[in-house]
């Protein structure tokens, strides 16, 4: 084996982490291309050879070399092998260089009508003359006061309908309390079947709890029923996890009869699901979550960072029934014990006063702005929704995701390849483009007319192209 020195080294690194294989595989396969181990349009060893070597099995290696294509790190070719690609060797896709304007986080844009540094300045003071500092500063229930909750089930009553507060609870963000809902349902090695193209926070998840993530394919209108069934026959989930409203980074919205239809195989399968909701309220007239179609089948989530700000670090969480919320709430517990407590009392005013609202109505405003100067500047073709804050942006023939975003980047563009959100197969030519980080209409405009100029620009052939 000293032909391929580095696997000694990957195999050290499995034997001390306490991660998924595959997913400290994939890291040490990125370590040895930052240590220069391995470099641009070097063959990597067969698979097989790989787990032989690490005492793994091939498909262990399969998921692994996976991970490492979605990261853009190698490429592979049915006949040739697998290489290290052209430009695995810089620095992640995030960190190749300053941008102009950064495009890749998924914020609500900062409202000028309300101030908003004012009013929370203001707001704040307030709070320090009413409420005992040392009850502010201190830690507090896990899942929310009991006057907490309710302004939560009134706050996402437009989506899901009337709940009973025991039903609710309060999680420091959306992502601690989908590991939690996660946690809840699964064991190590069970399978979690998603969209195929989805929100890599699930991913993070699964590999934290050492899940199987089993993609699905979507249509316009998200998760295809007769895919899910599919799949679900196959692979005997225990849990789905769908944005149903705004996909991210697809911005596919499921009408009704696709809602009913997904429930219906849920309901089939015995399958519960985590619906992950932070975009409809963005919406004048949303359309009914699924845990207001079935609401014994369905965990909802609903965050505050893209309809208020992350920085209020509030999520609302409703639950089938009381002991289900007390089996989650000890998961968040577990997680992240509880919110805090100066930023609780913030949520809650803006709640109480209907601040919360006028903010609300001023994001909405903003972003549908910005996707109005995205659509005129960019063109059409692309996937959009009037009332999100994302773009999922089409590329050209000869453009592949990775490439694209990297050759942006060189140009001060900051945006995120379809690679990041691919759980299986061949990550489509697409790239997202976060249009509420911008600081303003003026500056996100200037970017878009970047992000063109790059789409029709055609890169320099490759290593591969060379012969």
């Amino acid at each position: 084996m000293s032909a391929y020195p580095y696997l000694a080294h990957w195999k050290e690194e499995i034997s001390r982490s306490p991660n998924a294989i595959y997913m400290t595989l994939a890291d040490a396969l990125a370590l040895s291309i930052r240590k220069g181990d391995l470099r641009e349009g070097d063959r990597l060893p067969p698979q097989r050879t790989i787990a032989e070597y690490l005492g793994t099995n091939l498909t262990t290696v399969t998921r692994a070399f996976t991970e490492a294509r979605r990261r853009g790190l190698i490429d592979a070719t049915v006949g040739r092998g697998t290489f290290v690609r052209v430009g695995a060797g810089e620095s992640h896709w995030r960190h190749t260089g300053p941008a102009v304007v950064d495009l890749t986080m998924n914020l609500p844009p900062i409202p000028q009508d309300p101030p908003l540094q004012r009013l929370i300045q203001s707001d704040i003071a307030t709070i320090l003359k009413q409420q005992d500092l040392n009850s502010l500063m201190s830690y507090r229930v896990t899942g929310g006061t009991l006057e907490e909750r309710q302004l939560g089930a009134k706050w996402i009553a437009p989506v899901i309908g009337q709940r009973r507060t025991e039903e609710i609870l309060i999680s420091p963000g959306a992502q601690s309390a989908l590991a939690a809902i996660v946690s809840t349902h699964t064991q190590p090695g069970d399978v979690i079947v998603t969209d195929r193209i989805a929100y890599p926070g699930i991913r993070t998840i699964a590999a934290q709890f050492d899940l199987i993530l089993v993609g699905v394919d979507s249509d316009m209108e998200g998760m295809m029923p007769d895919q899910l069934d599919r799949v679900c026959a196959e692979h005997h989930p225990r849990l789905l996890y769908c944005i149903p409203t705004i996909h991210n980074p697809t911005t596919a919205t499921m009408s009704l009869q696709r809602r009913m239809d997904i429930l219906a195989v849920a309901q089939r399968h015995h399958l519960h699901i985590a619906e992950d909701d932070p975009y409809s309220l963005l919406m004048d007239t949303p359309p009914p979550a699924l845990a207001a179609l079935d609401h014994s089948r369905v965990s909802y989530v609903a965050t505050l960072a893209k309809t208020l700000s992350p920085g209020l670090r509030t999520a609302y969480v409703a639950l089938p029934n009381a002991d289900m919320t007390r089996r989650v709430a000890a998961a968040i517990r577990a997680i992240a014990l509880t919110n805090a407590g100066l930023l609780s009392a913030l949520t809650a005013r803006w709640m109480q006063t209907g601040q919360a609202h006028t903010i609300l109505h001023a994001i909405q405003k903003e972003l549908r702005l910005r996707q109005s100067i995205a659509r005129k500047v960019l063109g059409e073709g692309h996937c959009m929704n009037p009332d999100g804050p994302h773009v999922w942006l089409k590329l050209p023939d000869w453009w592949g995701s990775a490439d694209f975003v990297a050759y942006a980047r060189r140009r001060g563009l900051a945006l995120v390849p379809s690679t990041v959100f691919t759980i299986s197969g061949e990550p489509p030519q697409r790239a997202r483009i976060a249009l509420g980080s911008a600081p303003d209409a003026a500056s996100l405009e200037e970017s878009l007319h970047g992000v063109l100029s790059v789409l029709q620009h055609k890169r320099s052939p490759g290593f591969a192209d060379i012969v």
